[in-house]
């Protein structure tokens, strides 16, 4: 019986130790990305044709700038009151419509800690970046939900 319970906790302990060393870089999905000098109109339609709740803005060399939520959009359309006709959508870069600065992790940086990230800023992804900054690819939930359970279990 007290070899089993040994067993156990060596076991543990290595899933431990290996959950511990899935980084971002080995999970990432491909990113969503839209160039900063794109109109708001092309954001708008390249949300709606792909069905995506939302969309990294990125500047000439790919470094993210934000994250574009649809959510917003619609918002910043709903308080448009004086003319909703789409000319005016087509003058606004989506850069300007950015409200937060996005919140990346390395290529190496340990799965784990880009979970922690998105629990303590209430994110459900983050970008991932390369050395130069430029935006990779993303983690999130599901990234998380697909990969650590056999670790748990």
């Amino acid at each position: 019986m007290a070899s089993k319970t040994r067993t156990q906790r060596l076991t543990r302990r290595t899933a431990n130790h290996a959950a511990r060393r899935i980084t971002c870089g080995e999970t990432m999905h491909k990113a969503k990305a839209l160039r900063a000098n794109q109109s708001m109109a092309i954001a708008l339609e390249t949300l709606t044709r792909n069905n995506w709740d939302h969309i990294f803005i990125v500047d000439e060399e790919g470094a993210p700038l934000g994250r574009l939520h649809a959510v917003d959009l619609l918002k910043l359309v709903a308080r448009k009151t004086v003319n909703r006709d789409i000319a005016w959508m087509h003058s606004i870069p989506a850069q300007q419509l950015l409200t937060h600065p996005p919140l990346t992790v390395r290529e190496g940086t340990p799965l784990l800690k880009a979970g922690a990230l998105m629990l303590t800023h209430d994110l459900n992804q983050l970008g991932v970046v390369d050395e130069e900054g430029t935006l990779i690819g993303v983690v999130g939930h599901k990234t998380l939900a697909r990969v650590m359970p056999k670790f748990v279990l």
